[in-house]
């Protein structure tokens, strides 16, 4: 790519963020101005097969949470509408062309469509489709209960095809991209016409039973039982990371401890390197946080060492730690084990308790839920969607920074307490 057409997407993409407004319906625009909320809200299922979690628009229609993917796909119905390939929302969504697709050769001058690479991240599997529209509906919330919903009408989707669905749990419609990208889901609901704060929240359940919550835009945030409790008045805060050429969330971390004892390994491969590879990326679609192998192997002989007390039991696959915890007990925030510290570098701590370093694979056996990505991973470390369950993320779009509570166990509340029932 040339620096003009850079410059030259770069360009419409700003018009097309400030001129996004246009998209939302007269009527739903009406009824905003007669509102005081300020924020959107949508619950979130987890699917205990695929360790997956999707967010429902439309009412019923399920889509797969990607916080890193560019857009949101679906399969289309046979008749839809198409996008003009020179348009400015078309531009930005080329723009994160995956390469695991094959090479697109672009059609006539006279009339050409949007195409696109939709993504299954769980399958690795790609397929050329169109960009296209939907309208979608989700609810306005106090940031205590849903309101009424509000119809974004004509937002920028990706058509796919069925066989992109392989893996993906049963029953839901498809993806859901919140990642920067000017058609990400996120960036559309966020819109400046309704005045809601550029930032949206997760709070990932920790099992199939209840759902969890996702909001867009500003709190406050309240959860239930034992008494209403805004979460934001537990976040700490450290800066976004914008990598290069990939829309994902990246934070800056300078080193890992178990215990308060720092791990030994050369904290420059957490950064980029000349190719914008390396880093500590976020993904939900991740199920169990993924370290390169010169950063694994100190990791698990640090705790190892730190849990030699503790009787060992055989490895469950993809582990590489399992302890017996039949005689071990349990704390408020899981199993006590030495806590891990994600060391981050504005000297924050993102703390990880059992809960969220343990998975429990039987009655009476748990394992590290770290693993191994290669010597070679894309990424330094990949934190994954089992270290976020029960913790609440808040992304920032407007300050680039990420909000995180640490375990909500310490608040004697889960993300599986927002208040759904008491909507309308």
């Amino acid at each position: 790519m040339t620096q003009h057409d850079q410059n030259l997407i770069s360009t419409l993409s700003i018009i097309f963020f400030f001129t996004l407004a246009l998209i939302i319906s007269p009527t739903s625009t009406i009824l905003v101005s007669a509102q005081p909320y300020k924020g959107l809200v949508s619950p979130i299922t987890k699917d205990p097969t695929t360790s997956l979690y999707s967010l429902t628009l439309n009412f019923h229609e399920k889509y797969v949470i990607d916080i890193g993917g560019p857009f949101l796909w679906y399969h289309c119905p046979k008749k839809y509408l198409t996008v003009s390939c020179y348009s400015p929302e078309c531009l930005n969504a080329t723009s994160y062309f995956s390469p695991l697709c094959p090479t697109f050769v672009g059609e006539g001058r006279n009339q050409c469509t949007c195409v696109v690479t939709p993504v299954n991240p769980v399958t690795n599997k790609c397929f050329l489709a169109e960009l296209t529209h939907k309208d979608l509906i989700i609810s306005w919330t106090d940031g205590e209960v849903p309101k009424v919903g509000i119809n974004f009408n004509q937002l920028y989707v990706s058509c796919a095809p069925q066989i992109l669905m392989k893996s993906l749990p049963l029953g839901v419609s498809g993806m859901a991209g919140l990642s920067r990208s000017l058609v990400s889901v996120s960036t559309q609901f966020l819109s400046p016409n309704l005045e809601i704060k550029r930032q949206f929240s997760i709070c990932l359940p920790s099992t199939g039973s209840v759902p969890g919550v996702i909001f867009f835009g500003e709190g406050p945030f309240y959860m239930m039982p034992p008494t209403k409790s805004d979460v934001r008045t537990i976040l700490s805060y450290t800066p976004l990371i914008q990598h290069p050429t990939s829309p994902d969330y990246y934070i800056n971390l300078k080193g890992v401890s178990i215990n308060g004892k720092f791990i030994r390994f050369l904290a420059r491969v957490l950064d980029f390197d000349s190719d914008g590879n390396g880093g500590v990326k976020l993904s939900t679609v991740v199920p169990y946080t993924t370290l390169r192998t010169h950063i694994y192997k100190p990791f698990l002989k640090d705790f190892i060492k730190a849990t030699n007390k503790i009787p060992r039991a055989e490895k469950v696959k993809p582990f590489d730690y399992c302890l017996n915890t039949t005689n071990l007990g349990s704390t408020r925030v899981g199993l006590p084990v030495p806590q891990i510290d994600l060391v981050l570098g504005n000297g924050k701590n993102w703390t990880i308790f059992g809960a969220n370093s343990m998975k429990q694979v039987s009655n009476d056996v748990a394992c590290l839920a770290f693993v191994d990505g290669g010597k070679k991973a894309e990424q330094a470390m990949v934190i994954g969607s089992f270290q976020m369950e029960d913790n609440f993320l808040l992304f920032d779009l407007e300050e680039s920074r990420l909000g995180f509570s640490s375990s909500l166990y310490f608040m004697r509340t889960t993300c599986g307490n927002f208040n759904f029932k008491g909507g309308v």
